[in-house]
């Protein structure tokens, strides 16, 4: 069953957090794990997040976890800081950038496994625009959130994409040499 969504207050909450993260980290100054007390219920409870960072429209950061190992609050604040200061493809966030970076905040449900008879059923089990994927091959593993369906709208070349970005060969999927999972989030950014 699926979680009922944030509600306004709880998502301005995690925005607060998320950004008070960031700029602490970016800052060099200390930070502390939030305290569950206080919080509701959903945010105290474990959960998975991405934190995506942009500057003038530019992607400056995106980090997350695809299973909740923290309270939901705890999870945004430790990728918010990791996207600014550990994203590898991109250079840490400066003091001066702080100001002008907008935090968007990713909320996942649990990923569920698709078990599809051929690749022409794969494609057709997957929802451009809903869904982020998962693609497993052993060890290697690469996700896509569902925003990155608006940059690769078609399922073939999204999956062959995905596939390049867990450094397995592309058309993996279609020979049935990967695991897909599938999962759904509830994004919001600062306005």
């Amino acid at each position: 069953m699926p979680e009922a969504p944030l509600t306004s207050d709880e998502r301005q909450t995690l925005l607060v957090i998320a950004r008070q993260g960031l700029v602490a980290a970016v800052r060099g100054l200390p930070t502390q794990e939030v305290p569950v007390e206080g919080l509701t219920s959903r945010l105290a409870a474990l959960g998975a997040s991405f934190v995506t960072l942009t500057g003038n429209g530019e992607l400056r950061g995106c980090i997350g976890g695809l299973q909740a190992q923290y309270p939901l609050a705890e999870d945004v604040r430790q990728h918010a800081i990791a996207a600014a200061l550990k994203d590898f493809r991109f250079e840490p966030i400066q003091t001066e950038e702080v100001d002008h970076i907008e935090i968007e905040i990713s909320v996942l449900n649990t990923p569920e496994l698709l078990t599809p008879a051929s690749p022409d059923e794969l494609l057709k089990q997957l929802r451009p625009g809903i869904d982020g994927v998962i693609l497993v091959s052993g060890p290697n593993r690469a996700t896509f959130l569902p925003q990155v369906w608006e940059k690769l709208p078609d399922p073939a070349h999204f999956l062959d994409t995905l596939c390049n970005k867990a450094g397995v060969a592309p058309h993996s999927w279609r020979r049935g040499e990967v695991e897909i999972f599938t999962y759904q989030v509830e994004s919001f950014h600062e306005t």
